[in-house]
C-alpha cells in the first residue's frame, strides 16, 4: 500500500511535469484579424488556428503532452529521417513538431478537418523542416487503410496519436487501423485523456493485440501516454494451433 510520502512525491512530479507541458502554450500579445494559439517547441514559435465548430479542429492537451515527450526524449525516440504517420491529426501540432524534429510525416484526418489541418501544417513547417509533411484524408477501418497505405509500398517507424479515443462510434475501426499500420518494427506513441468508460474499455481491448508501456501518467490532466508495439502473431498462432 502506498504511504502518504510516496503519494505526495507522485503528486509533486505530476504537477511539475504538467506545469512544464502547459507552459508551452502562449497567447498572442496582440489580437489581429485572425485568432490563433501559440506554442513553443523545438525553439520555434508555432501558431495554431482552431475551428471551434469542428470537434477535431480544436487542440486538446493530449497533443501538447505527446509533443513535449517527443522533444524531451529525442535521445531514445529520435524521429530524424523516420517514417511517421499521425492518426486524427486535428489541428496538426503533433505533425508540426514531428516534422521540426526531422521526421517524414504523413498527417491524416477526416475530410472536413483537412482544410484547417493543411493550413496549420504548411504555415508552420514551410522552409523549417527537413521533409515536407504530407496531409491526406484517412477514414479509419481496415479496407480504407489498406487502399490508402498498401504494405508493399508503405511502412512506418512510428504511429502517433493524441486524443483519438473518446465516445465516438468508430473505435472498432480505429483498432483495425492501428492493427494494420503497426508492423513488426513499428512503435505506437499514443496520448489519451480518460473521460468515460469507452476509453478504459478500448485500452483493455488494445492490450489484447499490443504490448504496452506507460510513459507518462498525469492525473492532474487526466492524461496518460503509452508506447505500444504489436504482439508476435506467429507465437499466438502457433499456440492456438498447438491447442
Amino acid at each position: 500500500m502506498e504511504d502518504s510520502s510516496t503519494k505526495d512525491e507522485g503528486a509533486a512530479v505530476d504537477a511539475e511535469l504538467a506545469k512544464a507541458i502547459m507552459a508551452r502554450q502562449f497567447s498572442p500579445s496582440l489580437i489581429g484579424t485572425e485568432a490563433w494559439e501559440g506554442y513553443k517547441f523545438s525553439d520555434m514559435e508555432i501558431r495554431i488556428k482552431e475551428s471551434t465548430d469542428l470537434y477535431g479542429a480544436v487542440l486538446w492537451p493530449s497533443a501538447m503532452v505527446l509533443c513535449h515527450f517527443l522533444e524531451t526524449n529525442r535521445d531514445k525516440y529520435n524521429l530524424m529521417d523516420k517514417n511517421v504517420i499521425e492518426l486524427g491529426a486535428g489541428t496538426g501540432l503533433v505533425t508540426i513538431v514531428s516534422s521540426l524534429l526531422g521526421a517524414r510525416v504523413t498527417s491524416t484526418d477526416l475530410p472536413d478537418v483537412l482544410g484547417n489541418l493543411r493550413y496549420n501544417v504548411m504555415r508552420n513547417t514551410k522552409d523549417r523542416c527537413r521533409y515536407i509533411p504530407v496531409v491526406t484524408e484517412l477514414i479509419w477501418g481496415q479496407q480504407e487503410v489498406e487502399q490508402r497505405f498498401p504494405r508493399a509500398t508503405h511502412s512506418f517507424d512510428y504511429i502517433l496519436a493524441a486524443d483519438v479515443v473518446y465516445s465516438h462510434p468508430y473505435l472498432d475501426e480505429l483498432m483495425d487501423t492501428f492493427d494494420y499500420l503497426c508492423q513488426e518494427n513499428t512503435q505506437i506513441l499514443w496520448a489519451m485523456r480518460f473521460r468515460l468508460d469507452p476509453e478504459n474499455s478500448f485500452v483493455d481491448r488494445f492490450r489484447q493485440r499490443f504490448h504496452m508501456e506507460q510513459l507518462y501518467d498525469l492525473p492532474s490532466l487526466s492524461i496518460k501516454l503509452y508506447r505500444a508495439w504489436r504482439k508476435d502473431r506467429r507465437t499466438k498462432d502457433q499456440g492456438e494451433a498447438a491447442a
